[in-house]
């Protein structure tokens, strides 16, 4: 089991997301406000962050750079979660922004699985 926070404006995709991993034994917290994601991920110390990129107020950029700031959240992974899906995004999330995973909308239930098990494993190798 781990603790994951997703983070996204879009509360149908959000609450989606946390059944899902609920279902497979995950602790879930959700936040729908990009400028809340930080204060949460600080208090809550998760395993992985799951990043929407097109938040009102503040992106997905912005909060990765903040997250990366923090010292006790540094080596959590994050995963982009987006509808962003041209080359170019890949290349600023991948290798601009070093995000760990870039996962693009829509996406199905086993691909989410998929990505968040090797996001942990990575995480618990590292």
């Amino acid at each position: 089991m781990a603790k994951i926070l997703v983070v996204d404006d879009e509360q149908d995709i959000a609450d989606l997301i946390k059944l899902v991993l609920e279902l497979e034994q995950h602790e879930v917290t959700v936040v729908t406000d990009a400028e809340e994601a930080v204060p949460q991920a600080c208090a809550l110390q998760p395993d992985l962050v799951l990043l929407d990129l097109v938040m009102p107020h503040m992106d997905g950029y912005d909060v990765l750079r903040e997250l990366r700031a923090e010292n006790s959240l540094k080596k959590v992974p994050v995963a982009f979660l987006t509808s962003k899906n041209k080359s170019v995004d890949f290349m600023v999330g991948l290798h601009m922004m070093k995000v760990d995973d870039y996962i693009t909308k829509p996406f199905g239930k086993k691909d989410l699985l998929d990505r968040v098990k090797k996001l942990l494993n990575k995480k618990t190798k590292g």
